[in-house]
């Protein structure tokens, strides 16, 4: 009869039960790369036909992403199973559907399909100013992940407030989620105007700016999840899944739009702030000294 340690066994236990721990937060990074790997199957789908559904479903794919990509950072951390394999397979993660994906995506999207009717040198210049800005977008991104992989406590150019974490650069999750959103927006529906693609060319090259930035974006990481109140949290995230669901066009572009401008907005709130007090710095050295008599008479006539 085989009888077994209980001591041995509990600890064999404990020891498959970790290793299926630090396995969870890669299952969350291999579904943030199954989503970009579909993202970009559907984009390339899109110019053989029904252009406007395959768009729109790589736009989804992307905007699906993100919540994997928060998650398996914030699972590892909170079952302490963080590793250098996590780090370096979420990065390159990261480089497939928040890089490659909406690069290839928002080139599509924007100019592959501009209609011949308009002149020709126009459509030429458009083409390949195009496809330039989303490699430039491309290259940002990887680029923003470097920076992200070497710096420690990395402060921004414009520090917030005492305490808080902030991002340095615009993360390149928000700056996909930007593109994908816009296409999202008009359901997948190809640009058809020049003028609107060229609207694109100047949100393409923002987003890649913002990334290569030293500007602050807020990076969430004070929210916790971890409260006594587990079914008031539980209720607010069902509503605000519902409402991302029910009318996801709108209120993902609006919070794409509302997240990349509140970095803009920092940058020039912290300018304007510092101008001000410089002039009011120089104004002060430039009063006169009142221990000091005024000994012009023409001040006094």
């Amino acid at each position: 009869m085989n009888h077994e340690d209980p001591a041995l066994a509990k600890a064999q236990a404990q020891a498959r039960l970790r290793r299926g721990m630090f396995l969870l937060p890669s299952l969350f990074t291999a579904g943030n790369i199954g989503a970009g790997y579909f993202s970009i199957t559907q984009t390339i789908a899109a110019a053989s036909g029904n252009a406007q559904w395959h768009l729109d479903w790589a736009a989804i794919a992307i905007l699906f992403a993100i919540p994997f990509d928060a998650l398996d950072g914030r699972i590892a951390r909170m079952t302490n199973t963080t590793s250098d394999f996590g780090k370096e397979l979420d990065s390159l993660a990261d480089v497939i559907t928040f890089g490659v994906a909406p690069s290839l995506l928002a080139f599509v999207w924007g100019f592959h399909f501009l209609p011949e009717s308009i002149n020709v040198l126009l459509h030429q210049h458009l083409a390949q100013a195009g496809g330039f800005l989303c490699f430039l977008f491309l290259i940002g991104g990887a680029s923003r992940l470097a920076r992200f992989n070497i710096s420690h406590d990395p402060l921004p150019r414009n520090p917030g407030r005492p305490g808080r974490k902030y991002f340095v650069g615009m993360p390149i999750p928000a700056a996909a989620g930007l593109l994908a959103a816009t296409v999202h927006y008009f359901n997948g529906i190809p640009v058809q105007a020049w003028w609107v693609a060229v609207c694109w060319l100047i949100m393409v090259g923002l987003s890649a700016f913002l990334m290569v930035s030293t500007w602050r974006f807020w990076s969430g990481k004070e929210i916790n999840l971890g409260g006594r109140h587990p079914f008031q949290l539980l209720l607010l995230i069902a509503t605000v899944v519902y409402i991302m669901v029910r009318f996801s066009e709108v209120v993902l572009f609006l919070i794409a739009l509302i997240y990349t401008f509140s970095g803009i907005w920092a940058r020039a709130a912290y300018s304007w702030s510092r101008r001000r007090r410089r002039g009011k710095s120089s104004d002060s050295r430039n009063l006169p000294d009142p221990a000091v008599p005024d000994r012009d008479p023409l001040r006094h006539t």
